[in-house]
């Protein structure tokens, strides 16, 4: 396998990573970033074979230690002031030295005798409208959660080496308003102990202080895990790398091969450059490791529209406190990602599958952010749409919520309140002469972007009179509130909350009916007509770049099995509310729909892309909406079991009979139309759970390994899981959050 892909190693809530992985200045760290930071990243060690020289995991740029090559160094501009060339040299270690092993909260790279080890802990975050509760109980529950920090390990077997040797792990900075700077809580000068305790040199042999074991170990020697004093290097108070290791030397310059020369003691008080080392060595015949916090922390309001600050500022007044926190705290933290792996990793998935879901996972916890909304006191969870950065987008929301009913189901619910409460708006439809109509309650694509909160009913995405992408999915999107709504009441029994939300519930019955059709007589429970709002445009589905066969909302015969599925959850939770008569007009509703889908049925069993005569698309995407009843349990009820087996039946042959009429690209790879190459992995795993689960295919492990390629591919693998492919080559959806609708292979 490839080990050359980018990873998010990502805090919950913070919006933040430390992106790894791809070859070249191809990483680094960032928060709120719409993809890699694209800075140097350095982790190394000295040569055994060739003292004062240095070899490195090949994560920067070996022409130049700055990111762009035709920007002058800052020591072109000014002279290099006697800092000279250094007759240090660092050199990558070649490809076939490097072993990578990644796990859903690990990622593991082994040269030779160095190892560098990278921790994500991803607990349960419980629920913050309770913060106040937990404060009262025990006030690190929520501290213990919220920390952003990931973790990190560098280790080096001197154990053959009969000279000390140096190791060194640090960044290139990239943000343009706050310098990169030192940090040494244990000193009050500019200067500090050299490595191992010497002042003079920092490659120097050094006598360890007394009790300190220099033989070889797999422990930690020389550690203050009591988190008091810490060392490292930061952006400004926004990113850093820290360790608690006494004898650690933390220094800036303007490339690494300068902090890696024979004495840096007078380089301590330098304050230009953009490049920080922590440099470390391991004594002779010594196996040692060191740790370190990788810390985040963004101060003060960071969102306009609703001001609101990450919740972690809380809890946390700088990053050296993240940092002395979690370096405290180390051990603990550790557990928490072997526990994660250890649910993932032990429930049977195929390497391929367990290398998909794993970077998926990775890239969805960059995307979160947990704030604190100032003006309301209440907590706000927010999902970024990746590279797009978009807010909270429910048609994400409706395939992220199997994940989240996992981890954190009050985060569902928090998203589903958003959206009332400020994005939902009462809409009129039309239909094809441009005769309106009453609509209903309607909801927006998204919350807005980049940390901009849209104004109350307005998303940032959609526009009028358009028909195809920025248009408005007002059916999509009150479909998709109906099932995150369906899904979350189930799944966590949340009766208070639904009975809450009696009168929205009502109002989603009573918007659907009005999309259907004018008049009870006009209705076959499919979508026939626009919202007003697009003008002398139309609506379209999450699909509005792959091809008009998926893109178009009005009859398509996706859509429509979204609307069966939301019906039936209408009258359950209807029923729930002890509305019997509503409930009735949905499950009247339910029936009409599956009986429109059926009466398209072609003689070879597919069911056209859109419902109408004379069209002949193929799409997979059709069977999606049948995840949500199943995953709510509804068909334990074998009377509406029962009632739709022949309709499930017909799913299963359309499904089937698609995968052999152009839903597979030449490689055994799954797509979603049939007329267009653009598909995506995240809604791609949310059918293969349909055709295991409910319909008892077994899985494609040759297309599985198709898909894992994809994200191998040189030219996708920067991306972290890119989500929208063309022919398997990234067209889109970068950095992407989505793909952990993967989470359903565990079902």
């Amino acid at each position: 396998m490839n080990p050359f892909y980018n990873s998010q190693h990502s805090p919950v809530g913070a919006f933040a990573s430390f992106t790894l992985g791809f070859k070249g200045a191809s990483g680094g760290l960032g928060i709120g970033l719409s993809g890699p930071a694209c800075r140097n990243v350095y982790i190394g060690a000295e040569s055994a074979e060739r003292p004062g020289q240095f070899l490195a995991l090949p994560f920067y740029n070996e022409a130049r230690d700055h990111h762009v090559e035709t920007e002058p160094a800052a020591q072109d501009i000014w002279g290099d002031g006697g800092i000279g060339n250094p007759p240090v040299k660092i050199t990558q270690f070649a490809d076939d030295e490097i072993v990578r092993l990644t796990t859903p909260a690990r990622d593991v790279w082994r040269c030779g005798d160095l190892e560098f080890k990278i921790y994500t802990p991803f607990p349960s975050v419980p629920d913050m409208t309770l913060e106040a509760e937990f404060m009262s109980i025990d006030p690190t529950i929520t501290k213990d959660v919220l920390i952003p920090a990931v973790f990190a390990e560098l280790t080096l077997d001197n154990s053959a080496g009969a000279s000390p040797r140096k190791v060194f792990f640090g960044y290139e900075g990239n943000d343009p308003y706050c310098a990169m700077r030192r940090i040494d809580t244990g000193t009050n000068s500019g200067v500090n102990m050299g490595i191992n305790g010497c002042v003079d040199s920092v490659g120097a042999k050094c006598v360890r202080p007394p009790g300190v074991d220099t033989g070889k170990t797999g422990g930690i020697n020389g550690m203050n895990i009591g988190g008091a004093n810490i060392k490292g290097i930061a952006q400004g108070g926004i990113t850093g790398i820290f360790t608690d290791d006494a004898d650690a030397v933390c220094a800036l310059a303007f490339s690494a091969d300068e902090l890696l020369a024979a004495d840096i003691a007078d380089r301590l008080s330098f304050g230009l450059g953009a490049t920080g080392l922590i440099v470390m060595a391991a004594e002779p015949y010594e196996q040692r490791t060191w740790r370190f916090a990788v810390c985040f922390y963004r101060a003060g309001v960071v969102t306009t529209g609703v001001e609101a600050v990450y919740m972690y500022t809380r809890h946390f007044k700088d990053i050296e406190d993240v940092a002395c926190y979690a370096l405290k705290n180390y051990e603990r933290y550790i557990a928490e990602a072997a526990h994660f792996d250890a649910m993932i990793m032990e429930r049977g998935l195929g390497v391929d599958r367990r290398f998909l879901l794993s970077q998926a996972i990775k890239s969805y916890y960059g995307s979160t952010q947990l704030l604190w909304d100032k003006e309301a006191a209440a907590p706000l969870w927010v999902v970024n749409e990746g590279a797009y950065r978009m807010m909270n987008t429910l048609d994400l929301a409706v395939d992220q919520l199997f994940f989240e009913m996992l981890k954190n189901p009050w985060t569902v619910r928090s998203v589903l309140d958003q959206y009332v409460n400020r994005y939902s708006y009462t809409d009129e439809v039309k239909n094809g002469a441009g005769e309106k109509f009453p609509g209903g309650i309607g909801f927006a694509h998204d919350m807005g972007v980049a940390n901009a909160f849209s104004a109350p009913g307005r998303s940032a995405y959609e526009l009028g009179s358009r028909r195809g992408c920025y248009s408005y999915m007002t059916q999509e999107q009150l479909v998709n509130w109906i099932l995150c709504a369906g899904v979350y009441w189930e799944g966590a029994g949340d009766g208070e909350w639904l009975e809450r939300r009696r009168q929205v519930i009502g109002q989603c019955l009573t918007s659907m009916l009005n999309r259907d059709g004018a008049g009870e007589g006009g209705r076959d429970g499919v979508m026939d007509l626009d919202s007003a709002k697009t003008g002398d445009g139309a609506e379209i589905t999450t699909y509005d770049n792959v091809d008009t066969a998926l893109g178009r909302a009005r009859r398509s015969s996706y859509l429509a099995v979204k609307c069966w599925a939301a019906y039936l959850a209408l009258s359950k939770m209807l029923g729930a509310l002890k509305l019997g008569g509503a409930a009735k007009i949905a499950d009247g509703q339910a029936e009409r729909c599956a009986d429109t889908i059926m009466k398209y049925r072609r003689a070879d069993g597919t069911i056209p892309a859109l419902l109408e005569e004379g069209n002949t698309a193929v799409t997979l995407s059709v069977v999606e909406g049948l995840v949500y009843p199943v995953v709510m349990g509804l068909f334990e009820d074998m009377a509406l079991a029962e009632k739709y087996s022949v309709f499930i039946s017909a799913l299963k042959k359309h499904f089937e009979a698609a995968l052999g009429k152009g839903c597979k690209f030449a490689d055994g790879s799954w797509k979603m139309s049939g007329t267009s190459d653009n598909s995506w992995l995240s809604k791609t795993f949310l059918c293969q759970f349909i055709a295991e689960k409910i319909f008892k295919q077994a899985p494609d492990a040759g297309a599985d390994r198709v898909h894992a390629s994809w994200l191998l591919d040189p030219e996708n693998a920067m991306q972290a899981f890119g989500d929208q492919m063309r022919a398997g080559k990234l067209c889109g959806s970068a950095y992407y959050p989505r793909g952990v609708t993967g989470i359903l292979w565990l079902g």
